[in-house]
């Protein structure tokens, strides 16, 4: 991604440098050439060639990190909508468009969690070339079930098939087939069904396994063979831990989480992302979109269970990302910072927890720790401006009028702060 030219200076916010430190009100960040050059106290004379942004009243923090995203998921009621709503042609544009809209609500950064045909790769490479805006992103395509597991619903007579979406395997040598798939299609993560979900009750709920362990042990050693990762949706507990006995490089939701998994997780250090905001959706609003009571029921069950394991992987030290299925009718995109408003106010986490695993901790699982994830110089100037304290009222990431200023690579590209006009900004053109 291009970066910019020429200096800004962050001046007078609360710096939150998302390596987990309290946060240092009156500190300044200078970014130069698209890096980060120095955070702290003001350092050296002014600069007449520094565009300045006045951050008075504000938090600065490192860009967001979406690390479950979905940008071909788009108003999706039921599973079914997942492929076959939309043409691709029109799908391709609303990946775009949610892309826009995730940078906008100050997501610099997003890993894929799953792809309508491979449009995440190439969107990747768009965003990548500056011809659309949206958070680094890395790459997942379609994903990887096995035969009548969760993600297998088209019947047979209907004869349409399911590979525009995911690659339904029996067998461990149809897994390595479908990576490979995967690797000629460009995905920098392999994502997974190990397991079934509450939207499936009658024949894949969130107990049930939809691979085999030799299955996914042979999608892990072809990925990485290939030099790729892998990932999985892992609700019950024997999913999770055939995930971490197969060499998973991180587990979608751990929900059902009991100690021999927790163990299995610290000892390689495999990140989870609960995503469980999605959850509470499902139960507040899913009855306006006809879910029946025995889903709703299983998503109760499921957000209990998740609380329960995020809070057990916190206390141990283990690695959390902030992050969920936004796209669905009851939890759209640009809800993103609902999912870090949940974990304060629902699960106990502190707002500085929270920040730090929707930075440092999603830089740690894209393998961008050291260049992405905290303000720290010679980093990527990807920086973050909010209106307010968030350690006091983390809710206000949720309003798009509060976001002063979204800088990706050293350039403001969302924000208050490009309306013209705007007094907290001097100096050089922001263009």
């Amino acid at each position: 991604m291009k970066t910019a030219n020429g200096r800004l200076r962050i001046v007078s916010g609360t710096v939150i440098d998302g390596t987990g430190k309290p946060p240092v009100a009156g500190s300044e960040v200078h970014l130069e050439d698209g890096l980060i050059r120095h955070v702290g106290p003001c350092a050296g004379a002014s600069d007449p060639l520094a565009t300045v942004v006045d951050a008075s009243g504000c938090t600065v923090l490192p860009g967001l990190v979406e690390a479950h995203f979905h940008p071909t998921y788009f108003n999706v009621a039921a599973l079914e909508d997942l492929d076959i709503k939309y043409p691709i042609e029109y799908v391709t544009l609303l990946a775009a468009a949610n892309a826009k809209l995730a940078l906008e609500c100050g997501y610099t950064s997003a890993r894929s969690g799953g792809s309508l045909h491979n449009i995440d790769v190439w969107l990747k490479k768009a965003i990548e070339e500056g011809l659309a805006p949206g958070p680094r992103m890395a790459a997942s395509g379609r994903e990887i079930c096995g035969a009548g597991g969760l993600m297998d619903w088209n019947p047979e007579y209907r004869k349409i098939g399911m590979e525009g979406l995911v690659l339904l395997v029996n067998g461990p040598g149809e897994a390595r087939a479908a990576v490979r798939k995967l690797v000629k299609d460009g995905v920098e993560w392999v994502k997974t069904y190990p397991t079934g979900d509450a939207a499936a009750p009658d024949t894949n709920d969130h107990h049930t396994l939809c691979m085999t362990f030799d299955e996914m042990n042979a999608v892990v050693a072809t990925a990485h063979n290939h030099g790729l990762k892998v990932t999985g949706h892992c609700r019950a507990t024997e999913g999770i831990r055939n995930a971490l006995k197969a060499g998973y490089d991180a587990v979608e939701h751990g929900t059902f989480m009991d100690q021999e998994c927790l163990d299995l997780l610290l000892s390689r250090d495999v990140p989870v992302v609960p995503a469980l905001y999605f959850e509470k959706a499902s139960i507040e609003r899913g009855p306006e979109f006809g879910m029946s009571q025995r889903v709703i029921d299983g998503h109760r069950e499921t957000l209990e269970g998740g609380i329960e394991s995020a809070k057990m992987i916190l206390r141990a030290g283990g690695c959390l990302g902030m992050g969920g299925d936004y796209g669905f009718a009851w939890n759209p995109h640009g809800d993103y910072a609902k999912e870090l408003t949940f974990f304060v106010k629902d699960v106990g986490f502190s707002p500085l927890e929270v920040l730090t695993c929707a930075t440092r901790n999603g830089a740690k699982i894209l393998g961008r720790l050291n260049e992405l994830g905290t303000l720290e110089a010679g980093k990527l100037a990807d920086v973050l401006i909010v209106k307010g304290n968030l350690l006091s009222d983390i809710s206000l990431l949720e309003k798009r009028s509060n976001i002063v200023a979204v800088i990706q690579g050293g350039e403001i590209k969302a924000g208050t702060a490009l309306d013209s006009g705007n007094r907290a900004v001097r100096g050089p053109s922001l263009r």
